[in-house]
């Protein structure tokens, strides 16, 4: 009985090399885009990090609000992009163009929304990280530093925009290659032009952080450049543009479809961001050398985050593909397997991640305390990284089934119910010292797996929305 019981475990969570090989064919391309992003991301804040903490702090601060910008425009999209998936599995050309016109009128109002929030209240929402002791370092000239980067920032937004219009419907359409080469393409401008204007090199100025801003800003119209061209010169693998342009008007029965269906993961992406940064902030009242150490641990983390990240974007794509097939059986079956592999490769990646996290912190011109607290941050994201795989995995199965109001539930509401009223309280009338603030609103996501994994077990995310 127990061999068999075995058998069937094996059966359900692990897949033969066929299921790996289409899996690893899509969620590849994502990890390497990301991974090459984000380690180009890890080098840019090194160079940052070499000017001193208050330069670091100020661009690290100005990095979470515009994080929050980035997220609205993955949940502003995120909803018509699980009809483009499923349209595309019915090979419905129509379809998809509908849902690429809609999210270019989403992403153009998220956008003027964005600017124009930034450019009347950057100065207080960056003041709101500069709360705590100085720690050694000037609150003010973190301020001075912030505002500098974030203005030449906002103009990097509308190509940011673009980008994941185009890139997001490639992707859904199985086409994850392409976007990787302008990614990969975009952060190594990225990465050469912050070396020439961060510290001046070959004639060129010395800007500091406006130079690693502009570097930025200039990489961004390179990627949306290529995605657009590539995109419209390979009509044959992209019948969807042949026509796109001829009219942005959508049916108003399609867009309020979509609008229904996405707006959910529009507030929850909104909201799920607004949390992470109003978390980071509770932690910032220790001081400044907080807010430095929470940059160098979330850069690291962020390198060895793009497995479970790519993992679970490769989930909505190819269950959301099976679920528009109508196959509801394979779609499951896929599910179990893939949340599986995904915790494994996580689990392997945060041991490595956590025998290192002593060495990174060294590399950066900040405070003995700025190092010693990115350590222990370090440390904890590691330990919690599977727990993290696990729910982001389960997030995207829900979220390809269409149940988006559940997501919404299981992933911001959460944040704003709990993880973030611990932290704020314990931050504020308790004594404890940072890192186990950290540690405490990592265990609070235990409830989280669990209402994940029954909901996950239950099948609720079971259904083909494009025929509805």
């Amino acid at each position: 009985m127990e061999e068999k019981g075995f058998k069937k475990l094996i059966h359900t969570f692990v897949g033969d090399k066929a299921f790996y090989k289409m899996v690893l064919l899509i969620a590849v391309p994502i990890m390497i885009q990301n991974g090459i992003t984000n380690f180009v991301g890890l080098l840019d804040n090194i160079m940052v990090g070499q000017l001193g903490t208050e330069q670091m702090s100020g661009v690290a601060i100005v990095n979470q609000l515009i994080f929050v910008y980035n997220l609205c425009i993955f949940g502003g999209l995120a909803g018509a992009g699980i009809f483009t998936a499923q349209y595309f599995g019915q090979g419905d050309k129509e379809g998809i163009q509908h849902t690429f016109r809609y999210k270019i009128w989403m992403a153009l109002i998220l956008t003027v929304i964005a600017i124009t929030v930034f450019l009347l209240f950057g100065e207080p929402l960056i003041q709101m990280y500069l709360n705590g002791n100085n720690d050694g370092g000037d609150l003010q000239l973190a301020l001075h530093y912030g505002q500098r980067y974030l203005w030449i920032m906002l103009f990097g937004l509308p190509a940011f925009m673009i980008v994941q219009i185009y890139a997001s419907t490639l992707r859904e359409c199985g086409q994850t290659l392409v976007p990787m080469v302008a990614g990969v393409t975009a952060v190594l401008i990225n990465l050469i032009f912050n070396y020439l204007l961060i510290y001046g090199k070959m004639g060129f100025p010395e800007l500091g952080v406006e130079g690693a801003a502009i570097a930025t800003v200039l990489s961004r119209y390179i990627e949306a450049v290529i995605v657009i061209l590539w995109t419209h010169t390979h009509s044959q693998k992209n019948s969807y543009v042949v026509g796109l342009y001829r009219t942005l008007k959508v049916p108003f029965s399609l867009a309020g479809k979509f609008f229904l269906k996405g707006i959910p993961l529009l507030v929850n992406e909104t909201m799920w961001a607004a949390g992470m940064a109003v978390l980071t902030q509770c932690y910032s009242v220790h001081g400044l050398s907080v807010v430095a150490g929470l940059n160098i641990a979330n850069t690291i983390s962020n390198v060895f985050n793009v497995v479970f990240i790519a993992l679970g974007d490769s989930i909505a794509i190819v269950v959301g593909q099976l679920l528009g097939a109508g196959k509801l059986k394979e779609a499951r079956d896929s599910d179990n397997k893939m949340i599986a592999f995904s915790v494994f490769c996580c689990t392997m990646v945060a041991i490595v991640l956590f025998l290192i996290s002593p060495l990174f912190p060294q590399i950066y011109n900040t405070t003995v305390q700025a190092k010693e607290l990115a350590t222990r941050f370090i440390m904890v994201q590691a330990i919690f990284m599977p727990q993290a795989a696990f729910i982001h995995a389960a997030y995207f199965t829900l979220r390809s089934g269409g149940k988006t109001l559940v997501t919404f539930f299981f992933d911001s509401v959460f944040v704003w119910c709990i993880s973030v009223p611990l932290a704020f309280f314990v931050s504020r009338y308790t004594d404890i010292h940072v890192v186990w603030i950290m540690v405490m609103v990592q265990v609070a996501d235990w409830l989280k797996c669990i209402i994940g994994f029954i909901l996950v077990k239950k099948g609720v995310w079971l259904q083909n929305i494009v025929n509805k």
